[in-house]
């Protein structure tokens, strides 16, 4: 296979290209990681053997430093092409050991852009590939920002059955605005969060306790310091991460757009997504705010809805279920009284609701989550019973689904428990036959 690809780019049936110039410098910082980790490992040893050089030595290790990384970088560019044939794209890489990515486009579900902040100032952009069946997104990093745009649009076009001289003309995919996020709305919703005032607090209160238990600074700040960067990751990177999020409709799937430093262009295939789930923490709903979280087979693409009025949000979760709704509070069927016994208070925060499109859990008291899961996504189902929950005469209802995720009805009637294993098992079945290819991108 390598030797007849060879031959073809050689006849010049294939054209092979390389990534954009500015690439090496994204791998000639290996060498300087390779320096530094040495030297943390030893710290003692690094410092008398650097006290023990000369200044002309020492400035001449830097130096080869310097040139070995960008000979380095240098290589590994040089060495990493990729092709579009007709039915794949091929990646080949590897400075001593090669290795060749063979991406089929009819397995193609998104190409995600990426423009880290230093991407930006450089005018380049990275390609994600999400291919089914793929546990890790093959990547293209880095291309001009004009050269990322078309070759996604090539790529798109090619896995939805355009002949090869027809995708490069087809372009980028008309997109509809569904929805956008402004940033107030965004801010006031992290701050309405408990999780960062929570982690912000731990942050002071357990490093004072250790300064006191112990007065050693050192176990303060390594204590401390993750508190501080959780608290910030929870509520500041949530904020830069998720700020500007738009959501729209195209062709080829919900485009995502969002990002204050890294900008990302991210795409939501609806024929693969497995369940939606709608989060309302407690502060939150008196204004009426959700968030909305996919579980999509073989994608690493989670958030679709940061924050936004429950309206809208059913709005968009209507364009990913085609014929779904998500059921109000009132349709949710709470465990019975009986339960209590088995999880006190927190019993409360149960419900179910079957429609003839989705299979709905609720879980969560003071944080609620409602999970859709299509009847046809459902690969099993599955009833628990624990000895307790079998004395009480209760038990639960559990459907996995193809992203190897499980969404559980808890805490159900014994009898209708048996009921809905049953049913849910039916329902499977006829609207997996009914049910359209998940091929969701079309000409």
């Amino acid at each position: 296979m390598r030797e007849a690809w060879d031959k073809a780019v050689e006849a010049g049936a294939v054209t092979e290209r390389r990534l954009h110039p500015v690439t090496p410098l994204r791998r000639a910082w290996a060498p300087f990681a390779i320096l530094v980790g040495w030297a943390v490992h030893d710290p003692n040893g690094t410092q008398q053997r650097l006290s023990a050089l000369t200044t002309t030595t020492l400035l001449l290790g830097c130096a080869a430093v310097v040139l070995g990384g960008a000979a380095y970088g240098f290589l590994s560019w040089w060495f990493t092409h990729f092709a579009v044939t007709d039915t794949e794209l091929r990646i080949r890489t590897g400075l001593f050991f090669r290795r060749t990515a063979h991406i089929r486009l009819d397995r193609l579900q998104a190409v995600d852009v990426t423009r880290p902040l230093l991407a930006r100032i450089a005018g380049v952009a990275k390609l994600k590939l999400d291919v089914v069946g793929a546990d890790k997104k093959d990547e293209l990093a880095y291309l001009g920002e004009r050269d990322a745009a078309a070759l996604r649009a090539e790529l798109l076009a090619r896995a939805a059955g355009f002949a090869p001289e027809e995708a490069r003309e087809v372009g980028e995919a008309p997109v509809r605005g569904l929805l956008h996020v402004q940033p107030r709305m965004l801010a006031l919703s992290l701050m309405l969060t408990g999780a960062p005032w929570a982690m912000l607090v731990a942050a002071v209160v357990v490093p004072a306790f250790l300064w006191f238990a112990t007065h050693n600074l050192w176990t303060v700040l390594a204590t401390g310091l993750p508190m501080l960067g959780g608290a910030f990751a929870s509520s500041g990177g949530r904020f830069i991460k998720e700020y500007d999020w738009t959501v729209g409709e195209s062709p080829d799937g919900l485009r995502i757009d969002h990002g204050l430093l890294d900008k990302a262009h991210e795409t939501v295939p609806p024929g693969r997504v497995q369940t939606v789930h709608v989060v309302q923490p407690l502060l939150w709903r008196r204004r009426g705010w959700v968030r909305v979280e996919l579980d999509v087979a073989g994608s690493a693409n989670s958030v679709l809805v940061p924050v936004a009025p429950r309206e809208l949000a059913e709005a968009v979760i209507a364009r990913v279920l085609p014929g779904a709704r998500v059921p109000d509070a009132a349709e949710l069927s709470r465990p019975p009284a009986r339960a209590a016994w088995c999880v006190p208070l927190w019993w409360k925060g149960y419900g179910l609701a079957v429609t003839d499109a989705v299979f709905a859990a609720r879980h969560g008291l003071l944080k609620r989550r409602l999970s859709l899961v299509p009847h046809a996504k459902v690969q099993s189902v599955r009833l628990s019973q624990g000895p307790w929950e079998r004395y009480r005469g209760v038990a639960d209802v559990r459907v996995d689904t193809g992203a190897n995720k499980t969404v559980t009805a808890r805490l159900r009637p014994a009898a209708e428990a048996a009921a809905l294993l049953q049913s849910q098992a039916s329902r499977s079945r006829t609207s997996r036959k009914e049910a359209r290819p998940d091929r969701w991108m079309t000409k």
